[in-house]
C-alpha cells in the first residue's frame, strides 16, 4: 500500500498546523487507496543542521537525523502542511527539508498552506526546493486563509470548497507516488 506522510511544517506554540493537518489526516483516511500518516517535527528534535556531511552524501552520524531518514525514507510520498512566515516557509520546515536528500528523492509531494495570502509564497519556495531534492511536486494545492479558514485567526473552520481542493491534491499526489515507485526501487 502507498504511504504517504502528512507533514506538520510547524514548531510554533499554538500553531494552526496540527489542526489543519489533522483536517487534512480525516480527509485522506477515508481513502481506500493509500496510508496517510502525520509526522509532527515537534516529535523529532533537529537542532540547526548540524551534520558533517552534505546530507547529498547520505552519511549520517546524529542519531536525531538517523531516526529522521527512517521515517522519511518509509513513505512514498507527501502532503506538507506549512504556514507563511515572512513569504516563504517556516524555519523549521526548511531546517527537516534540508536534513535528508536521498530519503526525498522520487517521490511526489503536494501543499497545504495557510497565511494571510493562503501560504502561496511558502508553497512557491517549496516548490523550489523539491525540485532540487527530486521529488515531483503536484499542481494542486490547497490554499488557506487566515482571514476566511479561521475563526479569529486561530480557529481551524476551513470552507466547504477547501475540501474539493484537499481532494484534488491527494488524487495527484496518491497518483505519482504510485508512478514513481519504479525510479525509487532501483
Amino acid at each position: 500500500m502507498t504511504r504517504i506522510g502528512i507533514i506538520i511544517g510547524s514548531t510554533r506554540p499554538g500553531r494552526n498546523g496540527a489542526a489543519v493537518a489533522q483536517w487534512v489526516h480525516d480527509v485522506a483516511r477515508q481513502r481506500t487507496d493509500a496510508d496517510f500518516e502525520i509526522v509532527d517535527l515537534l516529535d523529532y528534535k533537529l537542532p540547526h543542521l548540524d551534520e558533517v556531511y552534505p546530507p547529498s552524501m547520505g552519511q549520517y552520524q546524529q542519531p536525531q537525523t538517523l531516526e529522521w531518514a527512517r521515517k522519511i525514507a518509509s513513505f512514498d510520498g507527501f502532503v506538507m502542511v506549512t504556514p507563511e512566515y515572512n513569504h516563504s516557509t517556516s524555519g523549521a520546515l526548511k531546517n527537516a527539508v534540508d536534513f535528508l536528500y536521498n530519503e526525498w528523492n522520487n517521490k511526489a509531494v503536494g501543499f497545504v498552506s495557510y497565511g494571510s495570502v493562503g501560504g502561496a509564497r511558502a508553497v512557491e519556495h517549496l516548490r523550489l526546493i523539491a525540485g532540487e531534492l527530486q521529488m515531483a511536486d503536484v499542481r494542486s494545492q490547497v490554499a488557506l486563509s487566515l482571514f476566511t479558514d479561521f475563526e479569529n485567526f486561530s480557529t481551524f473552520k476551513p470552507n466547504d470548497f477547501q475540501r474539493d481542493a484537499l481532494t484534488a491534491a491527494l488524487d495527484q499526489v496518491v497518483a505519482w507516488s504510485e508512478a514513481l515507485e519504479p525510479l525509487r526501487t532501483k
